[in-house]
């Protein structure tokens, strides 16, 4: 494998996902209605409530964008092999002497960076809103950033955006419609969701000790995925077998 090939498919899917403006709003525009919604939530809050309670829950808030690092991605991901094949893009690319990892890598950095990014972007305003808020309303310092923040950003993020994208690869190689592979990587999110549930709850608590666990069994399913991802994808089969 060549260092540049992936880089240079993943320039290639990223100007194909610049060309698909419902993409481009749906994994810009998600996370920045989320910060700025919450962040009026909060606001409304502080004129009714103490600001150490309410400080209480913007980890849980945060933790919505880890949510969204498993979102996005997979619509980017269940499109990049499926939506190829469906538009006769995908056979050149098969065609050429890449490597099936090279294949797999590139189109895998072109979805993780976008939602990622936009993802990191929304995460930063609520943050910044958060502290404005929270020091005028009398909390006396600044909540973020802090750890707990920290390692659901820069590490489970990440790796949920990994794991969401393996799941989009491996749909995207099995099904040959564009529905059916998004309507598959979207599952991804549901134990994401069911752990914010959970901090909800009060049964899962979002502090530093339990995220590691957590990334770290992510970061399990990650490897795993990362192996069965390159025992799906059969290009030979893509070629000949898909109408």
């Amino acid at each position: 494998m060549t260092a540049w090939m992936p880089w240079k498919i993943a320039r290639k899917e990223l100007k194909v996902i610049g060309r698909k403006r419902s993409i481009i709003f749906y994994t810009i525009g998600l996370p920045l209605l989320i910060s700025i919604v919450f962040t009026l939530v909060l606001r409304n809050q502080i004129a009714n409530g103490i600001p150490q309670t309410i400080s209480l829950g913007a980890d849980s808030i945060i933790y919505i964008f880890v949510v969204l690092a498993t979102v996005l991605p997979s619509t980017i991901a269940a499109y990049s092999i499926v939506g190829e094949k469906v538009e006769k893009t995908l056979e050149p690319l098969l065609a050429t002497p890449t490597t099936d990892g090279e294949i797999l890598l590139g189109k895998s950095i072109a979805a993780f960076l976008p939602p990622m990014l936009s993802a990191w972007m929304g995460a930063s305003i609520f943050m910044a809103a958060t502290d404005y808020i929270l020091l005028n309303g009398g909390l006396g310092y600044y909540y973020f950033p802090n750890w707990n923040a920290g390692v659901m950003l820069l590490l489970l993020a990440p790796l949920a955006a990994v794991l969401s994208i393996e799941v989009g690869v491996i749909a995207s190689s099995r099904v040959s419609d564009v529905r059916g592979a998004n309507q598959i990587a979207g599952l991804m999110f549901i134990p994401f969701v069911a752990v914010f549930f959970a901090g909800a709850e009060g049964i899962f608590s979002f502090n530093v000790v339990n995220l590691l666990i957590f990334s770290a069994v992510v970061a399990i399913a990650d490897v795993v995925l990362f192996f069965l991802s390159r025992s799906t994808f059969k290009r030979e089969d893509i070629l000949t077998k898909w109408k």
